[in-house]
């Protein structure tokens, strides 16, 4: 049986949220300190965006902003994917790599309650999509 997203991938389950006008460097430092690629942009209790480590480097470093000058709601993804809970970790897996990204937020009832990295998930899943892949590269 395939696993579920929650709890049985997600290593930590309390999603790391900020609001939309707290800085890049706020983030990158909260980000730092709980080990995560990611902050959610949460907005009265609505999920708003996502910033990750790539938003960092592509939106920040790369276009030589001032971290302390500027607000996530300047730099963050808008309205991510997202998933619900009982979504299996093989199809978490495959809509983060058909998306290109590495962070998928789960909502629940309209309130997000985790966040799935591509990190969470064990060789298994990794193995299975891979050969997914490779099977379909041979019939196409």
């Amino acid at each position: 049986m395939l696993r579920k997203i929650i709890p049985d991938v997600i290593r930590d389950p309390q999603p790391v949220h900020l609001p939309a006008a707290a800085g890049v460097r706020e983030a990158a430092k909260l980000m730092r300190d709980r080990n995560v690629g990611s902050v959610l942009i949460v907005e009265d209790g609505r999920l708003e965006g996502i910033f990750t480590e790539r938003d960092m480097v592509h939106r920040v470093v790369a276009e030589g902003r001032d971290p302390d000058g500027t607000a996530l709601s300047e730099v963050m993804t808008r309205d991510p994917d997202t998933v619900p809970p009982d979504t299996t970790a093989l199809d978490a897996l495959r809509r983060m790599q058909d998306g290109g990204y590495r962070h998928l937020p789960v909502v629940a009832a309209g309130k997000v309650v985790a966040v799935v990295s591509r990190r969470d998930f064990l060789g298994g899943e990794k193995a299975r999509l891979d050969d997914e892949t490779a099977m379909w590269e041979r019939i196409g």
